[in-house]
């Protein structure tokens, strides 16, 4: 048995997943005659009150295409110093959208209205001008923190007052819902481009969606294209998304108490320094100083977990549905003998 809690990207499809993909109807997506294609885009654009959506075939993408959209070159995005579009996009704002990245220093990825508005630049000519304010819920660095959500609502009124853009990474966005108990209508009333991520707790195979109203949207085909990222018959794929939104969504409440189970299992071994508070399905603790990160990983490794390493004596965890209550009840067997 192998424990694979290296992210919850691992997931692979379930039978009535795979089921419900090859029974899809599928067309050309670039003629735009996919109707699996054109129903998941048409359902999550309703469901946050949205004019319209594009299925893309990654998160990532998907937030670059929406910083395009909202910049022009020689403008500037601000984010927290955390964020994903900042640390995990190849430098994608700047090589794409020629914007750069105003990074405010957050907590664990969060950060105020009145830190926003300390961070837009003055308007003289020789200030780059900023243009957009992009927030990820809930925060990958973070440890899978949520976002309070009025603080989104404060944060809106200084983006209306400063005319800013304001896009939402929301890679795990489903995740922070169910453990806030929101609804994605109240995200689709406060963000103008939304994404949010197919396969990572909902355990598709591939795909991201963007979201927005038809203003914003008015050049996301053209550029999903320059991106290369059309697809033909890509309706296999949605419909992978169409039964993960009527299947997957409430369980994840199941990944969020298992993550808070270790996170307990691991704040009581003598060689944990300190476990970062647990809201979802991501744990970050960090080891003691003088224990090795690499043994660590490896004496896991030998018993077929596998984790991963985030530097400076820091790990993580993430829990996902193909973690099964059996590799749990192995897991915490295993971390509670542990010794290094």
């Amino acid at each position: 048995m192998i424990i694979d809690l290296r992210s919850d990207t691992v997931t692979k499809p379930s039978e009535n997943m795979l089921d419900a993909m090859m029974s899809a109807q599928v067309g050309d997506d670039v003629f735009r005659e996919d109707p699996t294609i054109n129903a998941l885009e048409e359902r999550l654009a309703q469901m946050f009150g949205k004019q319209k959506a594009l299925f893309f075939p990654s998160g990532s993408m998907a937030n670059q295409v929406a910083i395009k959209l909202h910049t022009n070159s020689g403008e500037q995005v601000i984010c927290d110093k955390y964020a994903h579009i900042y640390n995990y996009e190849v430098g994608g704002v700047a090589f794409h959208s020629g914007s750069s990245c105003k990074l405010i220093d957050g907590n664990r990825g969060m950060f105020t209205a009145k830190q926003v508005e300390e961070a837009i630049n003055p308007s003289e000519y020789y200030y780059s001008q900023t243009s957009l304010v992009e927030v990820e819920n809930t925060t990958n660095k973070g440890g899978g923190a949520c976002w309070d959500f009025q603080e989104f609502l404060n944060i809106k009124q200084v983006c209306k007052t400063k005319n800013l853009g304001l896009h939402l990474d929301g890679a795990r966005l489903w995740n922070a819902m169910v453990a806030k108990h929101e609804s994605a209508i109240q995200y689709g009333k406060i963000f103008d481009t939304i994404s949010v991520c197919l396969s990572k707790g909902l355990g598709c195979p591939v795909g991201s969606v963007l979201i927005g109203d038809e203003d914003i949207m008015k050049k996301s085909l053209s550029l999903r294209k320059l991106f290369g990222g059309n697809m033909r018959q890509a309706g296999y794929l949605a419909a992978a998304g169409l039964y993960a939104l009527d299947n997957n969504i409430e369980r994840l409440a199941e990944d969020h108490k298992r993550a808070k189970e270790i996170g307990e299992v691991l704040s009581k071994l003598s060689i944990i320094k300190r476990v970062e508070p647990i809201e979802t399905n991501i744990l970050i603790f960090e080891l003691n100083d003088g224990i090795d990160e690499s043994t660590f990983i490896n004496q896991l490794l030998d018993k077929n977990i596998r984790i991963i390493g985030m530097g400076s004596n820091k790990l993580r965890m993430v829990t996902h549905l193909d973690y099964t209550d059996a590799m749990h009840e192995k897991l915490l067997t295993i971390l509670n003998k542990l010794r290094l």
